[in-house]
């Protein structure tokens, strides 16, 4: 066989070799170099697989059984168009921030853990690539809980000590949310005598318990939804993001809560089935009340926060409403508009949350903790870090849906959907929260760009280019997305469609 037809294998093989290899080399440096390789060689698998399924027809699966066992008795990896679409975010983003993290965590984390950090690291992307990528629906809880477990450790790495009870809030809800999804996936299991999710979908359509199913569907919906931190299931998240060093918020915010959202979309449209999820039950309405809550609630509460990282956490908290309002409509542009936000938001995140750590750096003094970014130390700041300030509000008009940004695709696509079902007051509602995104990212423009420079400011410098240029890359994307929608547009909507067709 040829390597590329061991692409699927080696997309979650070559971090998690990574890990062990880290922690028995115990050297900050090496561990950098390995794992950044195996998070490059992962993003160009990734690359190649989503150029192969774009090649298939509509509705085209590429797949690997592991060890040769056939399904459903063995394990099998599942690529289609969405699943490429999200190993291309997961593994690129992992890439850029561990190119950027070599100079970063010399501030955030103790010498003594760098190889730790790094282990960590690449245990947590084999886990979200594995998620994606596998077919199995119990293997989709063991790489839940690799990726979580490592996410715990690397929050703790944080030197501020407000870390530690982050972690473990994220810990004990993580948990929760964990073991909600492997009771849902066990009455599933008892329910069709497969674990197989293609399989265990076939075989539901015939099952004549429907109370069982509407358990299962309960309990998978509750356990996903805290681990997407869906409002009013958030509160890990904000404590989580603000006090992690920051290449680790960068990281979570633009991959782990949106391989949750891709799980809870595999399972409504590919096990569950559309009419059962979308128009037997009131799941729509609840969701679309959970959506509007967490756009006008989280937004609103962004806007008063005084510490810059925990404004943005907040921010991904609304960001994620508009996810969830797109899956409430069940139509192809609505699912359209959560696929491409899934996306687009995740690029601009990490850009974000990656220039305030160059932002930390630079405000920081030599051999001191890194400060927290508050807003008192944001003033005149754009005159000293001009490009760090300029990304962050590049990255901010993508947040707002300024046209020209990927931000502003999703929320077209969120539109129109609305006006397919003549929701109009809903179209009133999206743009109403994107003046609450305009107002955050104000504060921030308003503090760095027309607050004079203290007095006692003390020296400031741009972060250096290792840190600025992946962020930048970033920064462009978000605004390339805008631009050209043929990757993310294309790949979503063809998502879409076959997942319409396929959940009836």
């Amino acid at each position: 066989m040829s390597l590329a037809q061991h692409l699927p294998a080696l997309q979650v093989v070559l971090p998690l070799i990574s890990a062990p290899l880290a922690v028995l080399l115990r050297h900050g440096g090496v561990a950098f170099l390995l794992v950044t390789a195996g998070a490059w060689a992962a993003f160009a698998a990734a690359v190649a697989l989503w150029l192969q399924v774009d090649l298939l027809p509509a509705g085209g699966v590429l797949t690997y059984h592991i060890g040769n066992w056939a399904p459903p008795w063995g394990i099998e990896y599942r690529v289609d168009r969405l699943t490429s679409f999200v190993l291309v975010l997961v593994s690129g983003t992992a890439a850029l921030v561990l190119t950027y993290g070599h100079a970063s965590i010399e501030r955030e984390i103790a010498r003594a853990s760098h190889y730790l950090y790094y282990a960590m690291f690449a245990l947590c992307l084999a886990g979200l690539l594995g998620i994606t990528i596998t077919g199995d629906a119990f293997n989709v809880f063991v790489f839940l809980e690799i990726s979580s477990l490592a996410t715990y450790v690397l929050i703790a790495l944080g030197r501020d000590r407000r870390a530690l009870t982050a972690s473990y809030r994220y810990l004990i809800l993580g948990t929760i949310g964990a073991t909600f999804f492997v009771i849902g996936v066990g009455f599933l299991y008892l329910l069709t005598g497969t674990l197989n999710i293609a399989d265990m979908g076939a075989r539901l359509r015939d099952v004549e318990n429907p109370r069982a199913v509407l358990a299962a569907l309960a309990f998978l919906t509750v356990g996903i939804s805290l681990k997407l931190a869906l409002f009013p299931l958030h509160q890990w998240l904000p404590n989580a993001y603000t006090h992690a060093p920051s290449t680790v918020t960068a990281f979570l915010a633009a991959t782990a809560t949106k391989v949750s959202v891709y799980v809870l979309i595999r399972f409504y449209f590919g096990v569950f089935g559309e009419s059962l999820v979308f128009q037997r039950l009131p799941l729509p309405e609840i969701m679309l009340g959970l959506s509007l809550l967490a756009l006008f609630a989280a937004n609103l509460i962004a806007v008063f926060q005084d510490n810059l990282k925990r404004m943005f956490a907040y921010s991904s908290v609304g960001q994620i409403g508009y996810i969830t309002l797109g899956l409430s409509f069940d139509s192809v542009h609505g699912l359209t508009a959560s696929i491409v936000h899934l996306f687009n938001h995740g690029v601009a995140k990490a850009a974000i949350f990656l220039l305030i750590g160059g932002l930390v750096l630079g405000i920081g003094r030599p051999g001191a903790p890194p400060p927290v970014p508050t807003f008192k130390h944001l003033a005149g700041l754009a005159r000293r870090m001009p490009l760090t300030c300029l990304g962050i509000v590049l990255a901010g008009l993508s947040l707002i849906g300024v046209p020209g940004t990927g931000g502003f695709i999703s929320k077209w696509y969120l539109v129109l959907a609305a006006m397919e079902q003549r929701q109009y007051w809903l179209v009133g509602a999206i743009l109403l929260s994107s003046l609450l995104a305009v107002a955050y990212v104000w504060r921030f423009v308003e503090a760095a760009y027309f607050r004079p420079v203290p007095g006692d400011g003390g020296v400031v410098r741009e972060a250096p280019l290792v840190m600025l240029i992946p962020a930048w890359i970033l920064v462009a994307a978000s605004i390339w997305f805008g631009l050209d929608t043929s990757l993310t547009v294309g790949s979503a909507l063809d998502a879409a469609q076959s997942l319409l067709r396929s959940g009836t």
